[in-house]
């Protein structure tokens, strides 16, 4: 008798412990490193964003994090690797607009940008800003306008490449105005940014952090911001959407994503702590020195969006004809 209310002595005993021990990511139950992929060159916008985040997100889940950038071909085969990683929260990756624009661009994806990704959240998003050569005689999008439908395709325009989010806000502000320009792709934005300082190309998006330190200085002009609320970096610069396009809307993001099977309470956790610390001061300054805003949306409103977006871009790719193969 005694045995056997020692036995279920000892069995509530175990499943009070287990329930006690919260479900925590194969990560924080182990030293176990959590490769955080970036389809990125190290330098880039995604990369310093991955660094930012990546260092307090590996304390809240108490796990090293090693940031493994694998850039080129837009970020595909990079982010072919973290579809094929372990599900287990041992593998995260930070990707930018470019991983929903790409299935619009290339013809054959080794992978479903969709179906093969777990969303978790939109880290950060930032604005763009049109800016011009103060050679260029317009001081705003309504005299641009004016400008370039009078010499249709006179204009040129710089952008970080084919089917890049700067070359897909060009085309998004053609196609609102009803204007043509003429598209000089760049591999990245410093030659770009150096060839509209020199006044070699006359208009091009750029971020606003980079672009704030020619505005200001004179050395380009601001025609306007991307989205549809200014920047805090130039908030007199008026939204283009308030300068005759009322539908034009265009913004950077990077997201955390994994692959997809991921347990729910691996991904609800990695939201949670990720949202905590975009929470705090500290990486909200980090963010703003980049340009970037915390966002911080729910894995739901994330795949949402991925979903929205690549509807959006598909579009603009179809009417601008580009295509990378």
């Amino acid at each position: 008798m005694n045995h056997a209310s020692n036995t279920r002595r000892a069995v509530l005993a175990i499943v009070a412990l287990a329930l006690a021990t919260p479900f925590l990511p194969a990560a924080a139950q182990t030293d176990k490193p959590v490769r955080m992929i970036v389809p990125n060159a190290p330098g880039s916008s995604v990369d310093a964003l991955a660094r930012t985040v990546g260092n307090p997100l590996s304390k809240a889940i108490g796990s090293p994090i090693v940031i493994e950038n694998l850039p080129g071909a837009g970020g595909v085969p990079g982010t072919g690797q973290l579809v094929r990683a372990p599900k287990d929260g041992t593998a995260l990756g930070m990707v930018s607009n470019n991983h929903v624009v790409n299935p619009s661009l290339y013809k054959s994806m080794p992978f479903d940008s969709i179906k093969d990704i777990t969303p978790i959240t939109i880290v950060a998003g930032s604005p763009f800003v049109l800016v011009a050569h103060p050679s260029v005689p317009a001081k705003d999008l309504k005299e641009l306008i004016a400008l370039a439908k009078a010499k249709p395709d006179d204009l040129t325009y710089g952008s970080s490449g084919n089917g890049t989010i700067l070359h897909l806000a060009a085309e998004a502000l053609q196609h609102e105005a009803g204007i043509k320009l003429k598209h000089i792709p760049y591999k990245g934005t410093g030659q770009m940014t150096t060839d509209l300082l020199g006044g070699q190309i006359q208009l091009g998006f750029l971020g606003v952090t980079g672009a704030a330190q020619h505005i200001k200085s004179g050395k380009l002009k601001a025609i306007g911001v991307s989205t549809t609320t200014p920047s805090s970096i130039l908030p007199n610069v008026l939204p283009l959407s308030q300068q005759g396009v009322p539908n034009y809307s265009m913004q950077g993001w990077i997201a955390l994503i994994g692959p997809a099977g991921m347990p729910p309470a691996t991904v609800s956790k990695l939201y949670s702590d990720t949202k905590a610390l975009l929470a705090t001061k500290e990486v909200q300054d980090s963010l703003a020195a980049q340009g970037f805003s915390a966002v911080g949306s729910t894995p739901d409103v994330t795949a949402g969006l991925f979903q929205s977006e690549m509807v959006k871009y598909a579009t603009l790719v179809k009417q601008s004809g580009m295509a990378i193969d």
